[in-house]
C-alpha cells in the first residue's frame, strides 16, 4: 500500500512520485487532502493536555501566509495560536480568527492544565492568566529576548514556528489548507519525540478514529477543497 508521507511533499517532488509509481496526479492530491483530513481528527479531537504542576509551556502566537507581492512586512494570511511544552517538545497549534482574550484564553484553559507555568510576552489577552489557575512569566521581546530576572523566554515556541512555515509550500499557506498543514507537522512532531514510524501510526489513528465502513464524512472536511493548487515544472 502506498505510504501517505510519501505523498506529502512539495509539488515538484510529488510529480515525480507520480511518475515513478505511475498514477494520477489528481489521485496523489486527493491522498494527500485526505490525509490532512485525517490528521485533523486526530490532532484536535484526539488532543492531549500539555503542561501540569512544574511544567512550563511557552505560548505565541503567528501569522501564516505569505508577503504581499512577496515584499515588505505586510502578511496575507491566518493568525495561529500556539503552545510548547519543555522537556517533551509537544505542541499545540490552531489557527484563530481574533488574538483577545475571549479566544486565546478558553484555546489556553482546552490544551494546557491548570498549575502550569506559562510563559508569554506581554501580549494583553494573556494579563488575567494568574486568575485562570495557571503560573505566569511574562518576557518583553521590545527590550530583550530573554528576561534578566526570571530567565524567562519563548525561544522554543518561536523556532517551532520557523519550522512550522519551513515545511509548507505556497500553496499549502493558503488559508484553506492551514490547518490540516499545521496538524500534519504536530502529527510528525510527535512521531518524531516518540519516535514512531509515521505511517504506522497514521494508519493505526486513522483506523481508531474513522471507521471506513460507514459511509460518513470526517469532520473538518469542509477545509478542503478539489482546488488545490498543482505546480507542473
Amino acid at each position: 500500500m502506498l505510504g501517505f508521507t510519501n505523498l506529502w511533499v512539495d509539488n515538484g517532488s510529488l510529480i515525480q512520485i507520480c511518475r515513478q509509481l505511475e498514477i494520477n496526479i489528481r489521485t496523489a492530491v486527493d491522498w494527500a487532502s485526505y490525509s490532512r483530513e485525517v490528521l485533523l481528527c486526530i490532532m484536535i479531537d484526539g488532543k492531549e493536555k500539555l503542561g501540569g504542576p512544574d511544567k512550563i509551556v511557552e505560548i505565541d502566537e503567528s501569522k501564516f501566509g505569505k508577503r504581499k507581492y512577496y515584499r515588505g512586512h505586510y502578511v496575507e494570511g491566518m493568525w495561529v495560536f500556539g503552545g510548547y511544552e519543555r522537556g517533551s517538545g509537544r505542541i499545540f497549534m490552531i489557527p484563530v480568527e481574533f488574538r483577545n482574550a475571549d479566544t486565546l484564553i478558553p484555546i489556553i484553559k482546552e490544551w494546557i492544565e491548570d498549575g502550569t507555568t506559562i510563559i508569554s510576552d506581554f501580549w494583553k489577552a494573556y494579563n488575567c492568566l494568574e486568575n485562570e489557575g495557571f503560573k505566569h512569566l511574562k518576557v518583553n521581546h521590545s527590550q530583550h529576548f530573554k528576561d534578566p530576572d526570571s530567565g524567562a523566554h519563548t525561544n522554543s515556541i518561536e523556532s517551532s514556528w520557523r519550522a512550522a512555515k519551513s515545511v509548507m509550500s505556497s500553496a499549502g499557506r493558503k488559508k484553506a489548507h492551514i490547518p490540516g498543514n499545521l496538524a500534519k507537522y504536530m502529527f510528525f512532531k510527535r512521531c518524531k519525540e516518540l519516535k514512531l514510524d509515521k505511517t504506522r501510526e497514521f494508519y493505526r489513528l486513522a483506523g481508531k478514529h474513522y471507521n471506513p465502513t460507514k459511509n460518513e464524512p470526517i469532520p473538518g472536511n469542509e477545509d478542503f477543497t478539489d482546488d488545490e493548487d498543482i505546480e507542473f515544472d
